[in-house]
């Protein structure tokens, strides 16, 4: 039977509120023609308490926007800016998104519930606001998959369809419209750093850092407060860009805008996982220059924490800085070693025979081209199942010298293991289940699909 952690009572917050209301703008939610109830995570809600909700009252909290008592009395949309595609912008910020409410989790951590395509914001521009269905259930199914495979990402809450016809240009129109919530530990970006660095405003830069020391980090600002938040921000960030090269991710659009300072991965759109360990592929048809590629996106992620740290200047001296931005990429490796051997099911044994063994790894990966996900389902536990003439390139021979004195990290009893072959994500499925939901309103593919996830998820975790 899979053992997960009990149910938690409600226990709404509105700490945003601290920071007053340079940080966003209150704003109204669109006001649907329908809300049907498409997903809800109730696995997810669980953990804030928000399960007990019945159909009726869910979608009156993640359909129509009701507050939830407690907690913020009308949606935040937040201001920031960024960097996209390493060009600054300064005119944006969610613009078809807001902060709903807040809660803590079971463990006590500030978690949020954020929105999107839940109508226009002052930073629209020209856009609707709004969301397609069809982006919904894609985000849904990369969140499922990312946690199942280790990675720290924002939980898709809530699907709510909301019956308006969308015009878009990357996909057949006009194309039904949606409502998602996500739960994620916090909504402060990067680009919120580069805002107020902009506007030169040190009084609320101090004020943000002390608040994403206090209520993210469970600490207070002292005299090296911006040091110590780097620091934080660095580990996290390092980690995340490992875990997405352990789950054959490519996020697509590494923004600074889309770099949360909890190093949350979120906000998936041209997401894709690569069917090989191919550093040169990339998810954005936009992407021309490989700048998000597979293999550049430890590259991207720490480019990125390079800005919050010259937007820290405003408020601290480069020396306070420097030693944090140095360790990005020694905690990038320890990270790396760490989600392989933890994806592999071994344990490790030391920096440098585990680094030579990711070495080898990859590269036994990328002169053979096999499936990614089927080389980690095949060699679980460090050593090849059965005889497979995939396997057969000479790269894989240092492979197994390599992986020999490795042990198992524990027992694989979970039935999953026992199966004819990995659970995967690659684009031809997600548009295989995305058919017949456009077609005949058939939901039951992203259903089981789903199930499928959490089932390997519950495998990767040792969970039986």
């Amino acid at each position: 039977m899979t053992s997960h952690p009990q149910p938690a009572a409600a226990h709404p917050e509105r700490t945003i509120l601290e920071l007053g209301e340079t940080m966003y703008a209150a704003v109204a939610p669109a006001d649907f023609p329908q809300t049907i109830l498409r997903f809800r995570n109730d696995r997810a809600a669980a953990g804030v308490g928000l399960d007990t909700l019945d159909d009726a009252g869910w979608i009156r909290h993640f359909g129509r926007f009701a507050p939830l008592p407690g907690s913020l009395e009308q949606p935040l949309a937040l201001r920031y800016h960024g960097h996209q595609f390493r060009v600054y912008n300064p005119e944006i910020g969610d613009g078809r998104g807001f902060l709903f409410a807040q809660l803590r989790d079971r463990d006590g951590r500030l978690m949020d519930l954020g929105t999107k395509g839940s109508g226009q914001t002052p930073w629209s521009r020209f856009a609707d606001g709004r969301l397609t269905l069809k982006g919904g259930v894609r985000e849904i199914l990369a969140t499922e998959m990312l946690e199942a495979l280790g990675v720290e990402t924002s939980k898709t809450l809530s699907l709510v369809e909301t019956g308006e016809a969308l015009q878009r240009g990357d996909e057949p129109s006009p194309t039904r419209s949606a409502v998602l919530v996500r739960l994620s530990h916090g909504h402060i970006r990067i680009g919120s750093f580069q805002r107020l660095a902009y506007e030169r405003d040190a009084e609320g830069m101090t004020r943000l850092v002390a608040y994403c020391l206090r209520h993210y980090f469970g600490a207070e600002a002292d005299g090296n407060a911006a040091g110590r938040l780097l620091g934080h921000v660095v580990a996290g960030t390092a980690r995340l860009a490992a875990s997405y090269m352990a789950a054959g991710f490519v996020h697509g659009v590494l923004n600074s805008d889309n770099i949360n300072i909890t190093a949350e991965s979120f906000d998936y759109g041209p997401w894709r996982f690569a069917p090989t360990f191919d550093p040169g592929f990339t998810a954005a048809y936009f992407d021309h220059q490989g700048l998000y590629s597979f293999g550049r996106q430890a590259e991207a992620i720490q480019w990125d924490v390079v800005q919050l740290a010259i937007a820290l200047r405003l408020i601290a001296e480069s020396d306070a800085l420097i030693p944090a931005l140095e360790g990005f990429g020694p905690a990038y490796r320890a990270a790396l070693v760490d989600r392989m051997a933890w994806r592999l099911g071994v344990t490790p044994r030391g920096e440098a025979e585990d680094i030579a063994l990711v070495q080898a790894m990859e590269t036994a990966l990328i002169e053979s081209r096999v499936s990614l996900d089927r080389f980690f389902f095949d060699w679980r536990g460090g050593a090849l199942r059965a005889p497979n003439a995939d396997y057969g390139h000479t790269a894989f021979d240092a492979l197994r010298d390599r992986l020999q004195p490795y042990r198992r990290r524990g027992p694989d009893t979970h039935p999953y293991w026992s199966g004819d072959g990995p659970c995967a994500m690659q684009i031809d499925e997600v548009e295989a289940i995305w058919a017949p939901i456009a077609e005949a309103d058939d939901w039951s593919a992203l259903h089981a699909k789903v199930a499928a996830v959490r089932v390997m998820g519950d495998a990767l975790a040792g969970r039986s």
